[in-house]
């Protein structure tokens, strides 16, 4: 499922081509995805300009002119692309992968730069889903998130408050969207062996006993912003359906521990060999000699 990186990537990808564009035309060629599609949803689309591409963690928003906003969660395989301009690549219509069957819905919009275009959302399996709302803030989506981790309040200072007292294993806690919104398992996985720490060791015991974040936990907030940093200028991880605006992601040929099973670790000097654990029933990859307990 896209976490962070590749919902921020889709979200760059489509601004230029969206922002100020109004949308002509909606074409639903289906009832519904994950969930159906609002019931309103065509006539409120219709007619509108789109004023603003935005995300908050690993939804996409839409702000539109009438005051109203669209929600996309991608879902495992949802994706937004062009009918006439892929970005730089190619013209071609369809990405690897995708068929006209999935194309469930397709805006026909003018930009007043780029034209007429066709944007279409396809989506194979159908987890992803779309919601409409007159003020972001009802949706149960956006709820109790926590910070952004790339914004001005995610911090070491923070996480400590969250993490105090915490039994939970640190990737668990890192987890948890009502601690830091829009991380998923490959960028804990990355994050957690940049700052050297063990996935499963206790997340209170990062804090110290005044509250304060003890120095690993210093050192696992920049990594998470490293990581998510990292991850964005290259287009994301595609491991098997994701795919962005402009096609494929590139941090995957990154990773230094996720899907590393076996590998020797890439830490300089470092002996040890990637193993991988299962956590509440998700895997889990870290190198068991330079991860360790604070």
């Amino acid at each position: 499922m896209p976490e962070l990186p590749e919902v921020e990537t889709v979200r760059r990808g489509l601004e230029p081509w969206l922002k100020g564009a109004t949308i002509n035309k909606v074409t639903l060629n289906r009832k519904d995805l994950r969930f159906p599609f609002p019931k309103e949803l065509k006539p409120a689309l219709e007619g509108q300009i789109i004023d603003h591409v935005g995300r908050r963690a690993k939804y996409l928003l839409l702000e539109l002119s009438g005051g109203r906003t669209l929600l996309s969660h991608l879902g495992m395989t949802g994706s937004w692309r062009f009918a006439e301009h892929p970005i730089d690549k190619p013209p071609r219509y369809y990405e690897p992968g995708t068929e006209p069957k999935h194309d469930h819905m397709v805006w026909e919009i003018t930009h007043p730069e780029h034209g007429k275009s066709h944007l279409i959302y396809a989506d194979p399996r159908r987890f992803g889903f779309i919601d409409l709302y007159d003020d972001p803030a009802d949706s149960p989506y956006l709820k109790g998130l926590g910070p952004e981790p790339l914004g001005n309040d995610f911090s070491a200072l923070g996480l400590a408050e969250a993490f105090k007292g915490k039994k939970a294993p640190i990737k668990a806690a890192l987890l948890d969207q009502r601690v830091v919104a829009g991380l998923g398992n490959i960028y804990v996985a990355e994050a957690l062996h940049r700052a050297h720490i063990r996935p499963d060791i206790e997340a209170r015991t990062l804090v110290a006993a005044d509250g304060a974040p003890k120095p690993a936990l210093e050192a696992l907030a920049a990594a998470v912003r490293e990581v998510l940093v990292a991850a964005i200028e290259v287009g994301g991880s595609t491991i098997r359906d994701f795919r962005s605006v402009e096609g494929a992601g590139y941090f995957q040929h990154n990773f230094a521990v996720y899907d590393r099973e076996g590998d020797p670790c890439p830490t300089p000097l470092c002996t040890g060999v990637v193993q991988r654990i299962v956590q509440s029933g998700r895997s889990t990859f870290y190198c068991p000699v330079c991860q360790k307990a604070p």
